[in-house]
This record gives structure tokens, C-alpha cells and sequence, in this order.
């Protein structure tokens, strides 16, 4: 299988382990950085590998971060990508069956190499079961139409409400209820 890897400085040491598996598993493996722990920015590296991913180069993707929070929310801002951040064997078996995970996230700083190496091994190993899944997916994937929406593209139950018509105020005694000028947040002489 081709899988794109990437982490930014504090998943750097886990990554160059995790490469060296994937290979002696008989992995193709393209790194997409970080080239070393010097700090780093996540989204420079999450991107380049997703984009392998979305455009079917590699077949799959691996990203780390110190907790897999950043690469994972940077990771499902690229059109096709289904990322998800797993923290044992279940939830990345589960990614794969029911996501169709196509991009794992992990936490470098909370996972030692040999259960990010069994995580890594089920998600690869692991088909998506489709079924009922196959609708919900799909519905994740429509939703990529709204990364940029216009107005007329956005669904009726999401669309802003309509302001409703004021009623005429009724006139409240002198101090109550009502502020004058003096007395509002906006007024410059009053104190904030």
C-alpha cells in the first residue's frame, strides 16, 4: 500500500519509527516532513500529505502532532479527506469499518510506538463495511459543498432566522426599564 506520512516536530521522532515499520511491512511510504524536531507547524505538513490522499496518489495517509488534535482538524479541511484522530485499536478499527478513515491521527506525545504500530497495522488491515455506512459517509462527503457556501446554497434549517417585526416599545417610567443615552454601554461617558 502507498501511504503519505507527516508530523510536525513533536510527532517527528514517532514518525521516522513508524516509517521504518511501514516499510519492513512492505509499505510504500512518502514523508511529507517534518525533516526534523525543530518547531514546526502542523498544518505545512498535514496538508501536502492529504492532498496526496484526496488526489489518489498514496492510498492512504498518517499524521502525527504531540496530541493529533491539530493534524486531524487541519486534516478534514481538504476536500475528500476523512480524518480521524484514534487513541487505541478500537477506534481505529472502527474509523476504517464505519468512516472509511482514509487519513489516521495520532498523538505522539500519549502513544508509544508499539501500540501506535498495532494501531496502525489494524486500521491498514481493516475494510470499510459499507452497508448503512456507505449512506452516512456520503452525507459527510456532501457536506464538503459547504466550505465555502453562498448564501442560496446554505440549507433552510441552517440559514440565519428573519429578524422578527419590532413592536412599538411601550413608555416605561422614568427610571425603569428603559436607559437613557447617559446610561448606555455604547454612550461614551459611561463607565466600562
Amino acid at each position: 500500500m502507498k501511504i503519505a506520512v507527516g508530523s510536525d516536530h513533536r510527532g517527528f521522532h514517532s514518525k521516522q519509527r513508524l516509517k521504518s515499520f511501514l516499510v519492513e511491512q512492505g509499505h510504500e511510504v512518502t514523508d511529507c516532513g517534518a525533516d526534523s524536531d525543530a518547531s514546526s507547524d502542523y498544518p505545512d505538513y498535514a496538508i501536502p500529505a492529504c492532498l496526496l490522499v484526496a488526489c489518489q496518489k498514496v492510498d492512504r495517509g498518517i499524521l502525527m502532532c504531540g496530541s493529533g488534535i491539530g493534524m486531524t482538524m487541519t486534516a478534514n479541511k481538504v476536500a475528500g479527506i476523512r480524518a480521524a484522530l484514534c487513541h487505541d485499536e478500537l477506534t481505529a478499527e472502527m474509523s476504517r469499518r464505519h468512516n472509511n478513515a482514509n487519513v489516521l491521527c495520532l498523538a505522539a506525545d500519549l502513544l508509544g510506538d508499539e501500540l501506535i504500530h498495532r494501531m496502525v497495522q489494524v486500521w491498514l488491515a481493516t475494510p470499510f463495511d459499507a452497508g448503512r455506512h456507505a449512506r452516512r459517509v456520503q452525507k459527510v462527503m456532501d457536506a464538503e459543498k459547504y466550505l465555502s457556501p453562498r448564501a442560496e446554497e446554505v440549507p433552510a434549517r441552517c440559514a440565519p432566522a428573519k429578524p422578527r417585526p419590532k413592536k412599538e416599545a411601550k413608555e416605561a417610567p422614568a427610571g425603569r426599564g428603559r436607559s437613557t443615552s447617559a446610561d448606555s454601554p455604547d454612550s461614551p461617558s459611561s463607565p466600562r
